[in-house]
C-alpha cells in the first residue's frame, strides 16, 4: 500500500477531513466546538495541514503535495508534467473521502442546523464579498505565498543551516496557519483546487438534510486562482533556483 498515489491519496483524505472537521464542529448546532470563530478554524485547518504531510509522507509520497496548485508548480519548476494526472486524482479523491468522512461523522448535527449557506460553508469556500477578480486574485496571492514560502523552506539557503530533519512538515503548517489567519478573510482561502472542489462535489451528491445548492457559480474561482498562482510561483521558483 505505499505508493505516491495512496501517499497523496491518504495524505489529502487527511488534510480534508480534519480541515472540513474544525469547520463542521465551529458551525453546526449541538457541537461543543459551535461557534468558537475564526482563530479554531485556521488552527484547525494547519494541523490538518501538518497531519496530512505526514501521512503522506509515511504512505509514500515524499513530496506531500496535497494540493493540485503546488503539484503543478512542481512540475513546472522541473519540467516533468507527467505526474500531474495521477497526482490530481489521487488529491480530487482524497478530498473527497475526507468530505464523506465529515457528513457522516456529524450526521444527527446536519438537521439541527438550520442554514444552508453554513453548511456549504463547510465543505467549500465562498467569497465574504463577491467580486470575480478580486476573488481570483486573493486565491492567487494565497496560494503563491504557499508556494513560494514552501519553496524557502526547502531551499538550499534555508536547509544549509536548517530547518532539522522532521521539522519542514510543522513549518507548512505554520505557513498555512498566517496565510489563513492573514489572507484568509476574503475568500476562505481554499489555496488548493483540490480541497474546494472534492467536497463541493461530495456535498452536491450526499443527501444532507437541508442543504440547498452547491454554488457552483463560485466553484472556477478557486480552481483558477489556485492554479494560477501555483504556476506563477511556480515559475519564480524555477528562474530564482532555490
Amino acid at each position: 500500500m505505499h505508493s505516491v498515489w495512496f501517499g497523496e491519496f491518504l495524505g489529502t483524505l487527511m488534510l480534508v477531513l480534519l480541515g472540513n472537521g474544525v469547520c463542521a464542529g465551529v458551525t453546526l448546532r449541538k457541537s461543543y466546538a459551535a461557534d468558537s470563530g475564526w482563530m479554531v478554524i485556521t488552527t484547525g485547518w494547519a494541523l490538518g495541514v501538518l497531519c496530512g504531510v505526514l501521512v503522506a509522507q509515511a504512505f509514500g509520497s515524499p513530496g506531500a503535495n496535497l494540493n493540485p496548485a503546488i503539484t503543478l508548480a512542481a512540475a513546472i519548476i522541473s519540467g516533468n508534467y507527467s505526474q500531474l494526472p495521477v497526482m490530481w486524482s489521487a488529491q480530487l479523491l482524497g478530498a473527497m473521502g475526507g468530505a464523506a468522512l465529515v457528513a457522516l461523522h456529524y450526521g444527527p448535527h446536519w438537521k439541527l442546523t438550520p442554514d444552508p449557506a453554513a453548511k456549504l460553508g463547510i465543505f467549500c469556500t465562498n467569497a465574504a464579498v463577491r467580486s470575480p477578480l478580486f476573488n481570483i486574485f486573493s486565491e492567487a496571492l494565497g496560494t503563491a505565498v504557499l508556494v513560494v514560502v514552501a519553496g524557502a523552506i526547502f531551499s538550499r539557503g534555508v536547509s544549509a543551516s536548517g530547518p532539522a530533519a522532521g521539522l519542514g512538515p510543522w513549518l507548512v503548517a505554520s505557513l498555512v496557519w498566517g496565510i489563513g489567519l492573514s489572507l484568509g478573510g476574503t475568500t476562505g482561502y481554499a489555496i488548493n483546487p483540490a480541497r474546494d472542489l472534492g467536497p463541493r462535489l461530495i456535498h452536491a451528491l450526499l443527501p444532507i438534510p437541508g442543504k440547498g445548492g452547491s454554488n457552483w457559480s463560485y466553484a472556477p474561482i478557486p480552481i483558477v486562482g489556485g492554479l494560477a498562482g501555483g504556476a506563477l510561483a511556480g515559475l519564480l521558483l524555477r528562474f530564482a533556483h532555490l
